[in-house]
């Protein structure tokens, strides 16, 4: 988490030398604030080293190191903000009685009260930073005698029943059998506790495959990890003869080591299973040793992640799938009941539900199976925690596989720490979006707002199987065993303290000293006493209202949170706008659901880079009376993302209007497209339009006339939000040949083009992602010409009149590699010819006979492709 409160202090530095707004006065030591800067750049790149030495680090010395510097960077930060708030108020207090816009000014910012303090803190971080570094290359003696991590709990595999895995069972036993198998490499990956090794056991132990091997080795090596012990343990176990003293005393060099393997294995039928492997590197030079003399030899990898099980061919790499809900309780009646002891309706019906809320997880079923074993088993009891996922008998399950959880956060990458604890501030199953998360880790400055518009970071969580996705939504959540851990280790870090019910227990240190503050219930900001602790001298730098959604207005109390830097409030109802958030001159990020006009006096914001104001989801715009935002906002320079909840930019006044910093527009109509408006923000990267027509609306709009102005654009979104579903195609908005190059991203929606008009669309030279929703395209047939969409990836086709799709030759799409066509009823032909980087298929309620083209072309794609590392996934969802 230092890595997290570092980025924090860094972004609050950074805009302090790089703000317009902000001039610092040059008597007052000025350089000292870049010596600062530069200190936090060095300390992050210190802590980023943890990321090259976390096989061998003593992790409870490197928690204690940055726990000690994240309290340092909190101490100073609550010197510097208050300071620089102070001059921030005072001075827009001053110009307010002059000026009818303050937000325009400049402020003078004096640090010279506060050098001593950056020059204690400089000197601070330096004496960490040397520790850290130390203890990183010369990591301190381990309480324990090996200093093993318990990243698993072995249960055994003495059970008949695999649960769950039976099928995958016999599959791998197959390909490990098979004398045509894909390789040598089998590689088995899923979250903690999911059933790697209790399956890769079972592999071990079958006589069919232990007769067809004269050499079997099991190797557990977890996240931390020495070379030389795991190359020791081979050898003993491929020759028990061996002196393994001899080993330790006489081969411990790398390369003898290494050597002996490699000569010991040679020319011999072995199975290798290299069990729990965290890093790529390691399994490459563990690969190395393994002959492949072509006899059938096989090694079979586990692991949490993707990347590492990528070393394996892709038919040879297995991701083990959560139980569905018949096999989560099949699993947790045979851990509480076995065999013989008989199970009651009533117990079952709680008990179904028990398993349901467990999620999939095996670990976790097994877990609160142990729990309910040793407790009376009545009816009212099991009713009790089947109605209720914060049971004490989930938490105390989750607790018990901390030891197994934990390590899957502790070796996280750095950066990765702050954002994946950050998920659990939202509340337990919570289903979120990219965006969402991306703008508030920003805001926090966990991260930086990347260029190329593509989450890396956020990507980067999901292959190490630590978040789950939601393949119909891409929303995606934790697992609520990670989501206790998040909530536990936030509370630990001091990252936030979350607030569920009014029992909640309050910190020992109270709310004042929280950084981030989350009300998973707004009720709760109306009652007196939470009211007291939040209205006392808080420290609290971000609130987030992630509750359910609450249509009552709560008073917010935001004039005690002066140093608010985040407002996350768009699960709360503001009738009238919240006046007393102008006051927030240091507030970065904005979200909230309100109807009416924003204010002229939003622009006092201008420290603000995320304003999102969504309007509820019953209120109708009425065509024809617009919304505007106010003029004033072309003053609030340092905007990066805009979310406008249907309201439109208005046309600048002056030749200085400008948003240099936008990249991200949404929300807005055809108003906002106008050539004045797109010409003031010119490093626009992603822009989505809702258009809502009027009754009878015959003139086509031109809300593309203007679009190839914006040269940086990656990701354009255009809606109908309510569409005419005519029979007869609706006249085209305007032409499409409009579209700047740069485009990656495309989405259209409810346009009703003629299917002639996408040659403008496929002749874009850098389109990878289209999606067509709901008639965004009309006609019965739709046919793609030679050396069309060169550069396209994936193509999502919804809610389409088409009938026939046909391509011209087998050029056409040569990269594509994933097509999802949904609910395209009378679709009857698709192509059968596509490229070779076609890697998946999904097909959601559609006509029989396109489910039919989608079954011959997987049929041919395997007679064509089969041993040659070319899987292609096909998914029907049909209820016909």
């Amino acid at each position: 988490m230092a890595y997290g409160a570092a980025g924090s202090l860094e972004l609050t530095i950074e805009r302090l030398l790089k703000s317009s707004y902000i001039s610092i006065v040059q008597n007052s030591s000025p350089q000292i604030i870049k010596v600062l800067y530069k200190e936090i750049l060095s300390l992050k790149e210190a802590l980023r080293e943890f990321n090259k030495k976390r096989s061998t680090v003593n992790m409870k010395m490197v928690k204690s190191l940055e726990a000690e510097m994240v309290e340092a960077i909190y101490k100073f930060e609550d010197v510097i903000e208050p300071h620089l708030s102070n001059q921030f108020h005072s001075q827009s207090e001053e110009e307010e009685e002059t000026a009818d816009h303050p937000a325009s000014m400049v402020f003078s910012v004096d640090v010279h009260e506060i050098k001593q303090d950056v020059d204690s803190f400089i000197e601070t971080m330096n004496k960490m930073k040397r520790a850290y570094i130390h203890e990183l290359c010369n990591p301190s003696p381990e309480e324990d005698e090996d200093g093993v991590v318990p990243s698993r709990i072995d249960f055994g595999v003495n059970e008949s029943n695999m649960v769950g895995l039976s099928d995958l069972f016999m599959t791998i036993k197959d390909r490990i059998d098979s004398e045509q198998s894909e390789g040598m490499i089998v590689s088995l990956y899923g979250m903690a506790g999911i059933g790697k090794t209790t399956l890769a056991k079972k592999l071990f132990q079958d006589p069919l495959i232990v007769s067809r091997y004269s050499r079997l080795v099991f190797v557990t090596i977890g996240p931390k990890y020495r070379l030389a012990d795991i190359l020791v343990d081979i050898l003993t176990q491929v020759n028990p003869d061996i002196d393994e003293i001899m080993l330790k005393k006489g081969e411990k060099v790398l390369a003898g080591l290494k050597r002996m393997v490699y000569e010991t294995l040679k020319y011999l039928r072995y199975l290798i299973v290299l069990d729990d492997v965290w890093e790529i590197d390691l399994c490459f030079v563990l690969l190395e040793l393994f002959p492949d003399d072509k006899n059938e030899s096989r090694v079979l990898v586990t692991t949490r992640m993707k990347k590492v099980a990528d070393c394996a061919k892709p038919l040879n790499n297995f991701n083990i799938l959560f139980l569905d809900k018949k096999e989560s309780w099949d699993l947790l009646r045979e851990k509480v009941f076995g065999e013989e002891e008989p199970c009651s309706y009533g117990l079952e019906k709680a008990g179904r539900k028990i398993a349901e809320n467990c999620e999939g997880l095996p670990l976790t079923i097994i877990m609160v199976a142990n729990i309910l074993s040793k407790v009376d088993k009545t009816i009212e009891y099991w009713n009790e925690v089947a109605d209720d996922k914060r049971n004490s008998v989930y938490k105390d399950a989750y607790e018990q596989m901390s030891k197994v959880l934990y390590p899957s956060y502790d070796y996280l990458d750095q950066h990765l720490k702050a954002c994946f604890l950050y998920i659990g501030a939202f509340p337990q199953n919570y289903l979120l979006n990219l965006p969402q998360l991306t703008n508030l880790l920003s805001a926090e400055g966990f991260f930086y707002y990347l260029e190329s518009m593509n989450y890396t970071y956020l990507y980067d969580l999901f292959p190490k199987n630590v978040i789950m996705c939601d393949n119909d939504t891409f929303h995606f959540h934790l697992h609520s065993s990670f989501w206790y851990l998040c909530n536990k280790e936030a509370v630990r870090t001091k990252l936030f303290y979350a607030l569920n019910c009014h029992g909640d227990t309050l910190p020992e240190e109270g709310i004042e000293s929280q950084r981030r503050l989350c009300i998973r219930n707004n009720v709760l900001l109306a009652i007196k006493d939470v009211h007291n602790s939040i209205a006392s001298d808080s420290k609290v730098r971000s609130l987030l209202c992630t509750g359910y959604f609450h249509k009552y207005p709560v008073p917010l109390f935001l004039e005690h949170l002066r140093l608010l830097r985040v407002l996350e409030a768009r699960s709360i109802r503001f009738y009238e706008f919240p006046m007393e958030v102008l006051k927030l001159v240091q507030l970065r990020y904005l979200a909230l659901l309100y109807h009416g006009n924003l204010p002229s006096s939003i622009s006092k914001l201008w420290n603000l880079q995320y304003l999102i104001v969504v309007r509820h989801l019953r209120i109708v715009k009425s065509v024809g009376n617009l919304l505007y935002l106010p003029i004033e906002i072309w003053n609030m320079n340092e905007l990066k993302s805009l979310h406008t909840g249907g309201r439109e930019l208005p046309h600048p006044c002056c030749e200085g209007s400008l948003l240099p910093n936008l990249l991200k527009l949404s929300g807005v109509g055809p108003q906002s497209c106008a050539k004045s408006v797109l010409e003031k923000i010119p490093n626009l990267k992603v822009l989505t339009i809702d258009i809502e027509l009027a009754p009878d609306a015959t003139e086509p709009l031109t809300c593309f006339d203007h679009i190839s102005h914006l040269q940086q654009l990656q990701e354009l979104g255009c809606y109908i939000m309510n569409p005419t579903l005519k029979t007869e195609v609706v006249t085209p908005l305007v032409p499409l040949s409009d579209f700047p190059s740069s485009l990656r991203w495309l989405t259209l929606s409810g346009l009703g083009y003629p299917w002639e008009e996408m040659r403008k669309i496929s002749s874009l030279p850098n389109l990878k992602h289209l999606f067509l929703e709901c008639y965004a395209f009309r006609g019965p047939k739709w046919e793609v010409r030679d050396n069309e969409f060169q550069r396209l990836e994936s193509l999502e086709i919804e809610d389409i009149d088409l009938e026939q799709w046909t391509f011209q030759n087998c050029h056409c799409l040569p990269v594509i590699a994933n097509l999802h066509i949904a609910h395209c009823y009378k679709l009857k032909e698709i192509p059968l010819t596509f490229g070779k980087s076609l890697l998946r298929i999904k097909v959601v309620e559609c006509n029989p006979m396109a489910v039919n083209c989608a079954i011959k072309l997987k049929e041919e794609w395997d007679d064509k492709y089969a041993g040659r590392e070319r899987l292609l996934r096909l998914d029907v969802r049909s209820s016909l």
